[in-house]
């Protein structure tokens, strides 16, 4: 018969196990070394996912603005530095495909135009990206403004500074390197999404969408087709802000000895007929223009109402192919010296306007 334990004893003490000395032990050193072993192979891995796109010709630029269209005239840019305008064009997609450099060098050889329209902007924005191209080009005299009333909205929404204008300035003007940039920037799924059609546009084969440039660096729409549909509907209330941004640019570029043009684009004669039968919305947008650049020494030309048009001139509601932008081009370089006859002999001579005052193409009626 067994013996009850001793409710006074002492509790009878566990022998510890035996541990495995050859167990692998944690260690920060070896945690930093799987770390840093992980982020060069996925640095390694992504930087030979760039070299294999660029070799294929698929490599899109580096997302400073996260736009495509932008990115890439700011690397056209990059690539075509020597030069030094007299005549500046700014604004949103419609300054972009809008106007013919060719057709401007050809009548008036004096006119050195080039190209700073970039896609997609709002007044404001094509106000900060004017300030940094008249930064790098000095040489810039007039500043042509070619503007949709789209780009009148969302000012306030959208914000100003559109990209960094020390890293632009550094990639575009000192030729940095870009391969610091894509890291910077990282955007794997808009290197992904915009590499798969990159190659296409750039060679136009995106015809109503293309990443083409030419040696002004305007974007032809140099195209016969059209969209399916006008793509522009209702646009959005026009904003205060947005004529504010414009009026302090003209007040920016007289105190700099420089002069502004602005001129409406032409709109889609069936756009204008389905939203806005009556023409208020674009008379108030012209009454706006004209009152933010009251007291400048700014000019504004309504060339949507006073240029005649034809719908199978267009590719949508705001946009132009290029077969009418010559045209186009054309009469507003008439309407910039009419327009300005009294600058020309200011104290401001403006030389860019003086080449086209004698010989200047007569508007279209």
């Amino acid at each position: 018969m067994s013996t009850p334990p001793d409710p006074l004893a002492a509790p009878a003490r566990e022998t510890p196990k035996a541990t495995d000395e050859s167990a692998p032990q944690a260690s920060p050193r070896r945690y930093l070394i799987a770390l840093a072993a992980g982020v060069v192979g996925a640095l390694a891995a992504f930087y030979t996912g760039l070299f294999t796109l660029l070799a294929t010709g698929n490599l899109p630029p580096p997302a400073f603005t996260n736009s495509l269209c932008i990115d890439e005239k700011l690397s056209f840019l990059r690539e075509h530095g020597a030069v030094s305008p007299n005549l500046l064009v700014m604004g949103s997609s419609v300054a972009w495909r809008h106007f013919d450099g060719a057709a401007i060098e050809q009548s008036f050889p004096a006119i050195k135009p080039l190209n700073g329209g970039f896609c997609g902007l709002h007044v404001n924005q094509s106000a900060y990206a004017a300030d940094w191209l008249l930064e790098r080009y000095s040489s810039v005299q007039h500043v042509l403004m070619i503007a949709a009333p789209q780009d009148f909205a969302g000012c306030q929404a959208k914000p100003t500074e559109v990209f960094d204008r020390e890293d632009v300035s550094d990639y575009v003007n000192e030729k940095a390197s870009p391969w610091p940039y894509y890291i910077r920037y990282f955007a794997p799924g808009s290197i992904v999404n915009n590499a798969r059609n990159i190659k296409a546009r750039r060679s136009n084969e995106v015809q109503l969408d293309p990443l083409v440039f030419d040696r002004f660096a305007s974007g032809p729409l140099d195209t016969d087709k059209s969209r399916s549909t006008l793509l522009y509907g209702t646009p959005d209330p026009l904003e205060p802000e947005c004529f504010e941004a414009l009026g302090e640019l003209a007040e920016r570029l007289h105190d700099q000895g420089r002069q502004l043009t602005v001129v409406s684009t032409p709109l889609h004669p069936e756009w204008k007929a389905k939203v806005d039968p009556d023409g208020n919305f674009r008379k108030a947008f012209n009454d706006q223009i004209a009152a933010a650049l009251d007291d400048t020494h700014a000019t504004y030309w309504d060339a949507d109402s006073e240029w005649s048009t034809e719908p199978s001139w267009f590719t949508d509601a705001i946009h132009l192919r290029w077969s009418a932008v010559q045209d186009f081009t054309s009469a507003v370089m008439h309407h910039l010296a009419e327009g300005n006859r009294a600058a020309i002999s200011d104290a401001h001579q403006d030389s860019t306007l003086a080449a086209v005052q004698e010989d200047a193409p007569p508007a279209q009626p």
